[in-house]
């Protein structure tokens, strides 16, 4: 594998599949599947996964919700998601813990730097929910913060499409795909990959981000070999 330890991002809208809400135990299934196939090759490998498949603190926001209190309930539901895919994992013969930044100590051990990166030597994957525990910032800030901090070599990003476009691909049939990026370039273009905030705590800590599609099995095992697959985002374009 190209990466000792990796961190995957995983957007709460990546488990729901095709449904409208909630989460389709298939698009689980098949993580799992991909994840265990990483994992048995020796990389170690932490998640941080969202919870826009149940709840968006932005959306609650936006109707009219606190916004402090629209991001707790936010963070809940990506503890929902964790534990739902630490059974999915679990299931596929993957031993998995979930921490969790919001102290629940009956579904998720708090999350402890020292611990975490003590349960991945011990090859468990570990998915943290809860983001970060505060509002205002975001899961992908979240997955940057907690990859400087468990010294990660990449963060990948699981999506719907295949990579970063100027605009998005799904909308305009002439979306340009780019292979590679620059932190500098992502910031400075406004391209919606991650918020800006996530971008410049890889930026000054020198990780890496690959941005893949989710959905093709097989591709996070790809990702981790390193295989040129999505696009690539880091000092040097």
């Amino acid at each position: 594998m190209a990466y000792s330890r990796a961190l995957l991002k995983l957007s709460g809208e990546a488990l729901m599949g095709e449904k409208p809400y909630g989460i389709d135990p298939a698009i689980v299934q098949s993580i799992a599947e991909d994840v265990s196939t990483v994992v048995a090759d020796g990389t170690q490998l932490a998640i941080v996964v969202g919870g826009g498949n149940i709840f968006r603190g932005l959306k609650g926001s936006a109707a009219g919700m606190d916004r402090a209190t629209a991001d707790y309930v936010g963070m809940l539901a990506t503890v929902m998601n964790a534990i739902t895919l630490q059974d999915g994992l679990e299931r596929a013969g993957v031993p998995t813990r979930v921490q969790s930044a919001i102290e629940m100590q009956q579904v998720a051990e708090p999350y402890i730097r020292r611990r975490a990166i003590r349960h991945l030597e011990k090859g468990r994957v570990v998915v943290f929910g809860g983001g970060c525990g505060n509002p205002f910032f975001t899961t992908d800030t979240t997955a940057a913060l907690r990859a400087a901090e468990i010294n990660a070599d990449v963060v990948f990003k699981a999506t719907k499409v295949d990579g970063v476009y100027d605009r998005d691909p799904q909308r305009f049939s002439d979306a340009v795909k780019y292979e590679k990026l620059t932190y500098q370039e992502v910031l400075s273009r406004e391209i919606a990959v991650m918020d800006s905030t996530a971008i410049a705590l890889c930026k000054d800590n020198d990780i890496p981000i690959v941005v893949f599609n989710l959905f093709e099995p097989g591709n996070i095992r790809k990702a981790v070999a390193g295989k040129p697959i999505g696009s690539r985002i880091s000092n040097s374009s």
